[in-house]
């Protein structure tokens, strides 16, 4: 199977001293051609904010965007009237649809946040706004491949309006979990953290790897270790 792999390091960077954030694909004054997406995913931003600090209230229209917070808190407000603080392991999902206005913080006066922003284009524009969550089951804890996010819900994921599953793998040294990716469809595994092997190429943290090859994806960790994996239209 073909691998196309993303590294860490060739990341775009953006340093605003409240916020540190790496830019999987082109974003705001980050732009490299070569790198504008991948089928419906549009962004994947790795972001540290300080504490205390934060997005103030902004508009967006035409994109689901989801967070997931990787340690510390995300306190998410919006004009539909949703007031969260996400905590490590969440997810929030927002349908921007025909248009919202949201702010994003950091609610500890002591401890950084630590979170990966992810836009993925909508099936159609001019949606109604909407906003869904996913929260992780005590019987998540264990397991090493979880669908989070779907177009239908199943499961109890998040709702999202593109033909797109998320899984959220988290693995443990020496075990393995196999993904089976349909023909015209595209794969996208985004290292959260720790390290692990897709296919036998070695990732580490904020590396990723594509595919666009139908077929058995196999993903396997020496350490302990969290991703993303996309399975897109």
């Amino acid at each position: 199977m073909k691998l196309t792999i993303r590294k860490s390091a060739d990341r775009g960077h953006a340093d605003h001293g409240w916020l540190k954030s790496l830019h999987t694909f082109s974003f705001a004054d980050y732009y490299d051609p070569e790198h504008m997406g991948f089928r419906s995913l549009r962004v994947i931003n790795e972001d540290r904010i300080a504490p205390g600090m934060g997005f103030g209230t902004h508009p967006h229209r035409d994109m689901e965007i989801f967070s997931y917070v990787l340690s510390g808190g995300l306190e998410h407000k919006d004009s539909m009237g949703n007031g969260r603080i996400l905590q490590p392991g969440q997810i929030q999902l927002m349908s921007a649809g025909s248009g919202v206005t949201h702010s994003e913080f950091n609610p500890s006066r002591t401890e950084p946040g630590h979170f990966l922003q992810i836009w993925i284009h909508p099936r159609q524009r001019g949606l109604t706004p909407g906003y869904t969550e996913w929260h992780p089951r005590p019987e998540h804890d264990a397991a090493a491949k979880v669908l989070v996010i779907s177009a239908d819900g199943r499961d109890g994921s998040a709702v999202i309006h593109q033909d797109a599953d998320v899984w959220r793998i988290r693995l443990e040294p020496g075990t393995t979990v196999t993904h089976e990716l349909a023909a015209d469809r595209g794969a996208w595994l985004q290292v959260m953290r720790g390290s692990l092997a897709i296919d036998g190429t070695a990732l580490a943290t904020g590396d990723a790897a594509s595919t666009e090859s139908a077929g058995t994806l196999t993903i396997s960790a020496n350490e302990p270790a969290e991703a993303l994996l996309f399975d897109l239209r």
